[in-house]
């Protein structure tokens, strides 16, 4: 018999509350907003809108922004990658389940492009043995 984990992605092997704080940041400097623009953004991810379409259609109308929402939304699903960290435990937590004999895989909701790329630059990928992606799976959410 076959031991298997699944875990999530996003909060769980990767903390995408501070990725998200941290795109904050460069968002409202990018786009020269006042500071309490941050709280807003944070407050809104938080609000759970379930799909980031949503959010940007929001962030786009809030700030009279001229990107269109697939420009936003394009542009973030790039950056996130690069701005989550793994958790410091986890490696060490799926090296030892692979060690005990269990078969270790990612389970997560999202876009293809955003959800690979945090799995990849995080090195996730070489530490699993599969992820499924919902995005490619035919069902992107968030």
């Amino acid at each position: 018999m076959h031991r298997l984990a699944l875990f999530d992605l996003d909060n769980t092997l990767v903390d995408l509350d501070v990725a998200f704080q941290v795109w904050t940041a460069e968002f409202v400097d990018e786009h020269g907003l006042a500071p309490e623009a941050a709280d807003w953004l944070i407050a809104l991810d938080q609000a759970g809108h379930p799909h980031r379409q949503v959010f940007f259609d929001m962030v786009r109308g809030h700030f009279a922004l001229s990107e269109s929402v697939d420009e936003l939304w394009s542009r973030y699903r790039m950056r996130m990658p690069y701005l989550v960290r793994r958790r410091p435990e986890v490696m060490d937590g799926l090296i030892r389940l692979r060690a005990a004999g269990w078969k270790v895989a990612i389970v997560t909701n999202g876009t293809a492009d955003n959800q690979l790329g945090k799995i990849q630059q995080t090195g996730l990928a070489e530490a699993v043995d599969a992820y499924a992606v919902s995005g490619i799976e035919g069902h992107p959410q968030a």
